[in-house]
């Protein structure tokens, strides 16, 4: 039995609304920069093939968690099944780590890309990101695996209520009827290692890029800069601190606030925030997303006036 939404009719409508939202922008968000970078030639370069295996992880974390939660909230259930509980483990210990991965390689991407540029063409060459972006993927299928494992192999029997809208590891735990230590220490030991060096890996990157873009002559070249690198830096310690945070802090033994909160920001929020910080504040990717709305437009002012 998975956490619910409010029993007061206005809140479980509040939930569900907010939930269905946030998906949906998600939704299109991801898509619509799948598509442009899939679509346009200009797009085929290093930064955008990562923004890419971005967007595809982000589409899969938050399509493992919300659909369920709100089909449960519409169905007005509570109830997941053994397998399904598994299976969304697995996913969430995947996507989300290997999101994390990617936004790794793509701080590295940039500080080739402003701190090395003359060597940028040979380091960012088309094997070396295919093989950083499996090495991302394939650390996290490890990190899924060990936690899946770890944690199905345990009893459950103390009770069948997780606390928490999807099925969390640390709510799993909680629950198992056996002692968790080693299973704890081995989880945490290897998912705060993983987590750890990609914070490292991104903070030395971007302090490389900050004391780089301090000589630039131009304030407006130093502005630009610093306000492109300043969201990406929020946006990844939000979703590192707080999927830490979750993993590490000891869980309750009824539905916490706190909980519920760290669990929405590391898992649900940066899906959607993710395309607006990357992708559509860039130049790049607006101008094609101008022309194809206003294709789109053509095509349907069109298909209207042959239609009358």
């Amino acid at each position: 039995l998975l956490l619910g939404f409010s029993d007061a009719l206005g809140l479980h409508i509040l939930h569900l609304a907010t939930f269905l939202t946030i998906y949906l922008a998600a939704l299109i968000g991801n898509l619509l920069v799948i598509t442009l970078i899939a679509v346009d030639s200009h797009l085929h370069t290093p930064m955008y093939f990562f923004l890419l295996n971005l967007s595809i992880l982000d589409i899969g974390s938050i399509s493992v968690i919300v659909p369920k939660s709100t089909a449960n909230a519409i169905l007005n259930t509570r109830l997941t099944s053994y397998s399904g509980c598994v299976t969304q483990v697995f996913f969430v210990a995947f996507f989300i780590p290997a999101d994390l991965a990617i936004l790794t390689v793509m701080a590295y991407d940039r500080y080739i890309a402003i701190c090395k540029p003359l060597h940028y063409a040979t380091v960012m060459n088309r094997r070396a990101c295919l093989q950083m972006a499996a090495m991302g993927w394939s650390a996290a299928l490890l990190n899924s695996a060990l936690h899946t494992g770890n944690t199905f192999r345990l009893p459950f029997c103390h009770s069948n209520i997780v606390n928490q809208f999807f099925c969390e590891v640390p709510q799993l735990l909680r629950i198992s009827g056996s002692e968790v230590f080693t299973s704890e220490i081995q989880i945490l030991i290897f998912g705060a290692c993983l987590v750890l060096v990609c914070i490292a890996f991104i903070f030395v990157s971007y302090i490389q890029i900050f004391t780089t873009v301090l000589r630039i002559p131009s304030e407006q070249g130093r502005h630009k800069a610093v306000s492109t690198c300043l969201p990406h830096l929020i946006v990844v310690t939000l979703m590192a601190s707080t999927g830490v945070i979750a993993y590490m802090k000891p869980t309750s033994g009824s539905p916490s606030a706190l909980d519920l909160m760290l669990s929405v920001l590391y898992s649900v929020i940066p899906p959607v925030m993710n395309p607006v910080i990357y992708s559509m504040r860039n130049k790049d990717i607006k101008a094609p997303l101008w022309k194809l709305l206003r294709w789109k437009w053509f095509i349907v002012t069109k298909m209207s006036l042959i239609l009358q």
